[in-house]
């Protein structure tokens, strides 16, 4: 049987929105400044991690139940326990993991190492019989555990390996469970969960990571470190709902979907489909999470006259999918949200696509 880890994120980082209580999230985090720090994760918080075995998660879910209003980071929330109790009532061995930095994630992380391979490269294992669980109280929250996963396993070019794709810079990373903890965010907008179709009830998601499919994801990766799971929006609005036009050239392989020179209403960088349309306007048509393309997707005014010589503004879409993006803004700073993380862009950001880099098991 399969020795299961059910880890959720302590620290206050890596999702909007703010700590205990935030939208009856524990612990989501506030924004991420500007991504263009490099790791993203620099300045994890400090302190040990709290941990508790699946034996205890039992007798404590009624209180954890009642407590649930003002339960503290340190506390498991009540689907985490159920989803404990799920696993633990089919055989597994469960051990829950509250991680505070990105120290204590790698050390969870490490479980999930293959045996030494002659070339001295940390690499996953393949026959692993641990499985990772990650508790979400949004989709940045997966995404530090996934950016953490490529850190640990992406070889340096100096030490590629032959048996790694040539379209790829990371091996098969480990299948991950998907524990939302928010039932609400399976509405409108949808996280990335809901887009996937994945389980979203505790028990459903202990039958998938134990019996389950492993379904295989692509990964955007970006030359600020970080990687993306769902996609980027760039592009902001003023206090009273108005966009803010910025310039900057966008390039999607070989294609130009701006020089520089047209004021852009936002920029629509999809791997799958979270940031598909800004209000009612369409800006994806047919983001794919598995088909090892990027689509983007760049608004512009454009200032048209009636027949009587009235002024009227429309929105040109502009579109291309490829395997690479690259954004570089005209403006000093412009704002940007990738999966959910407010940032800044002062220079050139490029992202490109990882095929089948990642994995989550299905029910």
């Amino acid at each position: 049987m399969y020795d299961v880890v059910l880890l959720t994120l302590g620290s206050e980082r890596d999702a909007p929105g703010g700590g205990c209580g935030s939208g009856g999230s524990c612990c989501g985090g506030t924004s991420e400044a500007a991504g263009e720090a490099a790791g993203e994760a620099a300045g994890a918080t400090a302190g040990g991690a709290s941990r508790q075995t699946a034996g205890g998660a039992a007798g404590e879910a009624a209180g954890a139940a009642r407590e649930q209003s003002d339960e503290g980071c340190d506390r498991p929330r009540v689907p985490v326990l159920a989803c404990a109790d799920a696993l633990t009532a089919r055989g597994a061995r469960v051990e829950t993991v509250t991680a505070r930095s990105d120290a204590e994630v790698d050390e969870v992380l490490a479980r999930l190492d293959g045996p030494p391979r002659p070339d001295g490269l940390t690499w996953p294992d393949p026959d692993g019989k641990t499985r990772l669980v990650v508790a979400t109280a949004s989709d940045a929250q997966l995404r530090a555990v996934v950016r953490r996963l490529v850190r640990r396993y992406a070889p340096p070019p100096s030490r590629r390996p032959a048996d790694l794709a040539g379209d790829r810079t990371v091996p098969d990373l480990p299948p991950i469970g998907v524990l939302p903890l928010d039932p609400a965010r399976s509405g409108t907008p949808r996280d990335l969960a809901g887009q996937l179709g994945l389980p979203r009830d505790p028990a459903a998601v202990a039958a998938a990571v134990l019996d389950g499919d492993v379904r295989r994801l692509d990964l955007l990766r970006n030359d600020a470190g970080s990687v993306t799971l769902d996609g980027a929006l760039v592009g902001a609005a003023d206090d009273a709902g108005r966009p803010l036009h910025w310039r900057g050239r966008v390039e999607v392989d070989d294609a130009v979907l701006s020089d520089g020179a047209d004021p852009i209403l936002a920029c629509a960088i999809g791997n799958a489909g979270g940031y598909a349309t800004l209000d009612s306007l369409p800006l994806l048509t047919a983001p794919d999470p598995a088909d090892g393309l990027v689509e983007v997707a760049v608004a512009v005014p454009v200032v048209t006259r009636s027949a009587l010589g009235r002024k009227k503004i429309r929105f040109e879409v502009r579109r291309a999918r490829g395997r690479a993006v690259a954004v570089i803004p005209r403006d000093e700073r412009v704002p940007f949200l990738d999966d959910g993380v407010e940032g800044e862009l002062s220079r050139k950001r490029s992202w490109w696509t990882e095929p089948a880099a990642w994995a989550v098991f299905t029910g």
